[in-house]
């Protein structure tokens, strides 16, 4: 029955597949699921962020490139099919007061013209499940805002041949359950820091639970637990691919693997959309729709 099941993980940037519900990804693939990762951009705009190759000529000069490298290795690494929608990074606009948008970029997108390309992608892959980011973006870069609006657009226009036709975008297909990310939850976070202080050793997020608490970032509903910790070594390779983003000895990797499993062996979750009958809280991203797969 899982050879019928598919899940579509939409994301804004190269990289953002491994950071967010990866080791869910990597679960469902190793149990038969097809698996679909969805980047709308392809991160030309993206800050060189691990300090082991800032300053690289060629890098900078062909981050475009690059970045597409290392979406083929952790792609990979995952095991997932993965799909580029095309869109220009925005970039991050930093200052007081911010700087506008680069023309033509993700952010600026006429956001039912952007959802097309989504829509073209649903109605090819016809995904059961698709995971997504909240209204917030997860945090609040403009690819990631976009990459929601898209995304509960096509969700809802993927059956709707009048707004979007058949004969250009293809067969209309209803996707059944729509999820966001929410792996960057506050439980969660806690529960690392103090199962790190009681083995003597440094959290690396002291830092985030104070940022946390001064900014007032409220709570959100945290719908289904996906029990993954026996993948969050794969998750990891695939991040490290990601060699201009993230740095292997970064705070990413400082809580070993034995204490992540323990006391936090599960990726999170929160329903948004779901056209199936189902009990909360869940445990799996296909509940309610495994029986009728």
């Amino acid at each position: 029955m899982t050879e019928q099941l598919r899940l579509m993980a939409v994301h804004a940037h190269p990289d953002d597949e491994s950071s967010k519900g990866a080791a869910t990804m990597a679960k469902y693939v190793s149990e038969g699921v097809d698996v679909l990762v969805v980047t709308c951009t392809g991160g030309e705009r993206g800050s060189i962020l691990n300090p082991k190759l800032q300053g690289d000529p060629y890098i900078e000069e062909h981050i475009h490139e690059v970045r597409k490298k290392e979406m083929d290795e952790a792609r990979e690494i995952l095991g997932v099919r993965q799909e580029w929608l095309g869109f220009v990074d925005s970039g991050l606009p930093e200052g007081d007061p911010l700087p506008p948008l680069p023309e033509g970029c993700f952010a600026l997108q006429d956001v039912d013209e952007a959802a097309g390309a989504l829509v073209r992608a649903i109605r090819s892959f016809r995904p059961q499940v698709i995971t997504t980011y909240d209204e917030n973006g997860g945090y609040p870069h403009p690819d990631h805002i976009q990459t929601h609006k898209i995304s509960m657009v096509a969700f809802d226009a993927a059956a709707d041949t009048v707004k979007y036709p058949e004969a250009e975008f293809g067969a209309p297909y209803q996707p059944q359950k729509l999820y966001y990310n929410q792996g960057f939850n506050r439980a969660r976070t806690e529960a690392l820091h103090q199962a790190m202080l009681d083995r003597g050793l440094e959290s690396p997020y002291a830092d985030w639970l104070k940022r946390w608490e001064k900014m007032g970032i409220p709570e959100r509903t945290l719908t289904t637990h996906v029990s993954c910790g026996d993948f969050y070594e794969i998750r990891d390779k695939a991040l490290i691919a990601h060699a201009t983003q993230i740095d292997p000895d970064g705070a990413w990797f400082r809580v070993p693997l034995e204490i992540q499993r323990e006391a936090w062996p599960t990726e999170e979750y929160e329903l948004a959309k779901a056209l199936v009958d189902t009990s909360l809280p869940e445990h799996d991203l296909f509940a309610g729709i495994r029986d009728n797969a």
